[in-house]
C-alpha cells in the first residue's frame, strides 16, 4: 500500500512539474518575462545611463532617484563587452539533471567529443529504481544533447517507448529553462 501511495505521490509530482512548465512556456510566448521588475522606472532607464556616462557618479544617481546603488549600477553597460558588441559572450556551464533512459540511449549514439566528455564527467544519482545523471556543461551541449535524443519520441523508424518519451520531455523542460544568449537576427 505504501508504494501505491509512493507511485500516486511521484505521479502527482510529475503531473504539476508538466503543468508549471507548459504555464511558464505559455507566459513566455505571451511576451511575460519572469522576474523582479526593475527598482528604476524604465522611462527613467535611459536618463540614468546619459547622467552617468556624463560624469554622475552611480551613488548619486542613486540617491537622486531613490534606489540603491546596485539597481543602478545593474542598469549600466556591462564594461566586460564595452567596444566590443559584435563579440558574443561566453556561454558558462549549466548543471542539469539528465534522466537515467535518456542518459542511456546517448551513451550508445554517436557523440562529439565534448560531448562525450560532458556525459562521461556526469555524476549519476539514484532516484528510487533508476536514476539521473548530473551533466555540467555549457547550455549548447544540453541543446545538442536534447536534439540528439529526439528519436526516443518514436521517429525515425524507432518504436516510442512511453517511460523514454517522458524522460526525454522531461529533459526537454530543464533544456527549456535555458536562456539562449545568442541574438536572433531576422533578415
Amino acid at each position: 500500500m505504501v508504494q501505491t501511495l509512493a507511485a500516486a505521490g511521484e505521479l502527482q509530482r510529475d503531473l504539476q512539474r508538466e503543468l508549471t512548465y507548459d504555464g511558464l512556456r505559455a507566459a513566455e510566448a505571451k511576451g511575460s518575462k519572469g522576474g523582479r521588475r526593475s527598482a528604476v522606472p524604465p522611462d527613467k532607464t535611459d536618463t540614468v545611463r546619459t547622467a552617468y556616462l556624463q560624469g554622475r557618479s552611480i551613488a548619486a544617481l542613486a540617491r537622486d532617484h531613490g534606489v540603491s546603488r546596485t539597481a543602478v549600477a545593474d542598469l549600466m553597460p556591462d564594461h566586460t563587452t564595452a567596444g566590443r558588441e559584435d563579440a558574443p559572450a561566453p556561454e558558462l556551464p549549466v548543471t542539469l539533471d539528465m534522466p537515467g533512459k535518456v542518459a542511456d540511449f546517448l551513451r550508445t549514439t554517436e557523440l562529439e567529443p565534448t560531448e562525450r566528455a560532458a556525459l562521461d564527467h556526469g555524476v549519476t544519482v539514484r532516484r528510487g529504481q533508476g536514476y539521473t545523471l548530473r551533466v555540467t556543461a555549457a547550455p549548447a551541449v544540453h541543446r545538442q544533447f536534447l536534439a540528439r535524443c529526439q528519436p526516443l519520441d518514436g521517429a525515425q523508424g524507432v518504436p516510442a517507448v512511453p517511460a523514454q518519451r517522458k524522460a526525454r520531455r522531461e529533459y526537454e523542460n530543464r533544456v527549456g529553462t535555458l536562456v539562449d544568449p545568442r541574438p536572433e537576427h531576422h533578415s
